[in-house]
């Protein structure tokens, strides 16, 4: 695999974009910036990092759109980050819907995938990943944490890295030949409060209380509600409160 290493970027999925747009660029070329200074997570929402400590990078991933739905792609996303965690850590790590990657209920990681068509039948996707690696101190943000401070040990940033995207490779040829339900009953192994009554937030605030079921093949989060009535909702319309 290619990667590309940046000291400071504002971001690095503008910057792998742009180059693939630019020239031929090769699958799975990762880009890696110890500061970055417009990052962005689910929501718009701006993705701050203590400069040299975490971890932010961007990988290409070309595929065909017979071979993975969209979503699909977040779900293998998702799974692949946590497996690449795994092996060099013990911490339970869980998928918070849509997109990130708690750690003892502690928000450790975010996922920011952009998609565009490059012909009729074959995707671009950029897939931006932010980890809190190393990082000492959170202010302010009572839902984040980092892998040192729960695991009091500094990690080697780089092998993390590679040995995400490592399993992103193999997940991706995978599904070819096993197919995307595996890896749904995986990420649904991995959902964060999934059968468990929680607390929501909607999109007018009204707050109320439901039970997570799974989430549908075009990514809304699947709700029972308090009179069993079963909901579907996507990204914009609810917030899950814990």
């Amino acid at each position: 695999m290619k990667i590309i290493k940046l000291n400071a970027i504002d971001s690095t999925n503008t910057f792998l974009k742009n180059l693939a747009n630019d020239k031929q660029t090769e699958n799975f070329t990762i880009v890696v910036a110890e500061h970055q200074t417009k990052g962005k997570g689910q929501r718009g929402s701006d993705w701050l990092v203590d400069s040299g400590k975490n971890l932010t990078f961007s990988v290409l991933c070309n595929f065909l759109t017979s071979e993975i739905n969209l979503f699909s792609l977040n779900v293998i996303a998702a799974i692949s980050i946590v497996e690449g965690l795994k092996t060099k850590s013990n911490l339970n790590f869980e998928i918070k819907w849509p997109n990130d990657i708690l750690a003892d209920n502690k928000k450790i990681a975010g996922i920011l995938i952009e998609n565009s068509f490059k012909s009729q039948h074959e995707i671009q996707s950029i897939i931006g990943v932010g980890i809190n690696v190393n990082q000492d101190y959170f202010e302010n943000l009572p839902q984040a944490s980092s892998m040192f401070i729960l695991e009091n040990k500094i990690f080697d940033k780089e092998e993390l890295m590679i040995g995400i995207v490592y399993e992103l490779k193999k997940n991706l040829e995978e599904v070819k030949s096993v197919g995307e339900d595996y890896f749904w009953n995986k990420y649904h192994d991995l959902l964060f409060k999934k059968g468990k009554v929680s607390a929501f937030e909607d999109k007018l605030g009204l707050r109320f209380v439901g039970k997570i079921i799974g989430v549908n093949k075009e990514g809304k989060l699947k709700v029972e509600l308090e009179n069993e009535a079963v909901t579907f909702y996507d990204l914009k319309e609810i917030k899950l409160l814990y």
